[in-house]
Formats: C-alpha cells, structure tokens, sequence
C-alpha cells in the first residue's frame, strides 16, 4: 500500500504545476494534502478513482487538509474537538481495517515566534488525539508538521537555532510525540541519509541549492514496525515549497 502526503501551498495553483505528474507517475493508494487553502466547491477538477475528504478552513486561500483514498474508509473523522484549531481545518483521520491513517497540519510558530503558544497547545491536544486513536487501531500520521527534529534534518542548524520550526520547544514536542509510540520512517530506513529536505524556502535559490528542511513526515505506530517497507521523499515533484513524502506498508 503506497501513502503519499504533500504540502501542496495551494492546490488549485498545485493543479498547474504538477500535482496530475505525481497522481499519475507514483499511483499512490491513498495521498494526503496540506495547505490546500481551497473550499471544494471551488474546484473545477476531480480525481477519478479516489474518494475525497476535505476539511477545509473557514477563512478562504488558507490552510485545509483533504484525504484522497481508493478505498473507501471505514469511518473518517475531522478535527481535534477545539474550535480555535478545527476552524483551520488542520487534521483529517480516515479509518481502515487494520490501522488508522491521520494527516496534520501543524500550526507554524512564525516569524517572531508569535503563535508559538497556539502551536504547543496544539501538540498537547493532538499527540492526546492520536493516543484516543490507537486504543483503537494502530495509527499512521503524516503530513506537514513544521519542525526539523535533529540536525541532520535542516541544512543550516546552528544558525536557526531559535527560529521557528527548530526552536528547542518544537522540537521537545516532537519527541514526545515519536516517544508516545510513533518511529520517524524516513530515518527508520535512512538513519544517516543527508540532504533529505521536503521544505526550502522561496528565497536565495534554495532548492536549486538544496539548502532545505524535513518538516513532513510520515510516522507510523510502534506495533507497524514489521508492516513498514520503504520511505520515501520525492524531490522531483516542483507544484509547491515542499516536495511530497512517503511510505510503502506491506
């Protein structure tokens, strides 16, 4: 089972600059979008073959997420429950037989760090949502999750120290989030690989430099160990800042 997640920054904007390449050239089984910044009444363009969930924000060209899937879900879910988040559409968890699959956006802290509160109680509520949801089943969440957890992570570490998306807070909740039960999969596979970014900023040439940041992720459960296959990053794809990820489960 092939799982795809994208920040697309836009997915009418996407559309045009190859969003259909990666549907096509990669098939996935399910693929999940963040920063779609669309309502789907908006859209004047489908997915034949795939069922659509969205959980758009209420303000218009701003956040959502959406779920794409082959296979119909057993039940999906929107939101943590808080109205202050789920009115940014920020998290989508789709149920199938053997586990449940989440897509998040985590609120960037910004510049300046002014939402950096509103994200840590984020954290806080969404790692308290994911654990809900492995009572249940085990759980795989993806999506845009806006930190760099080590160095290895980001091309220019000691100089963002403090900034956000790598300020010791961010990454402190990550971890919590991996020790609750969750394995980063990419440095599952690929411990030491460096280089592997998914975000690079639209300034200074920094894609073509490859001076970038993972900041999406797929984490699976614990108890998927034996399931997992392969990571992936797919550099490739150019329709938005961040380039999809993703994982193979057998």
């Amino acid at each position: 089972m092939k799982l795809i997640s994208w920040n697309v920054n836009g997915l009418r904007a996407c559309m045009g600059k190859g969003f259909m390449e990666l549907l096509q050239g990669e098939n996935p089984d399910v693929i999940c979008l963040q920063e779609t910044k669309m309502q789907r009444e908006q859209a004047d363009f489908d997915f034949p073959g795939y069922r659509e969930y969205w959980y758009s924000a209420e303000k218009k060209g701003y956040s959502g997420t959406a779920i794409f899937s082959k296979t119909e879900p057993l039940s999906v879910e929107y939101g943590l429950g808080i109205e202050d988040y789920d009115r940014e559409g920020r998290l989508i968890a789709a149920e199938y037989p053997d586990f449940i699959l989440a897509t998040v956006y985590t609120p960037n802290a910004q510049r300046g760090l002014e939402r950096l509160d509103f994200r840590m109680r984020f954290e806080d509520a969404f790692r308290a949502r994911l654990g809900k949801l492995r009572e249940r089943k085990p759980v795989v969440v993806c999506g845009d999750m806006n930190v760099a957890h080590r160095p290895i992570d980001l091309k220019n570490d000691k100089s963002n120290i403090g900034n956000a998306g790598y300020t010791y807070e961010e990454r402190g909740k990550f971890a919590e989030l991996l020790a609750s039960g969750f394995l980063d999969t990419f440095r599952h596979f690929y411990p030491d690989r460096d280089g592997a970014y998914s975000w690079w900023s639209y300034m200074n040439n920094s894609r073509q430099n490859n001076t970038g940041w993972r900041i999406d992720y797929f984490l699976a459960d614990q108890r998927l160990a034996g399931r997992l296959r392969d990571a992936a990053i797919y550099p490739q794809y150019l329709g938005s800042d961040h380039c999809p990820v993703g994982l193979i489960l057998n």
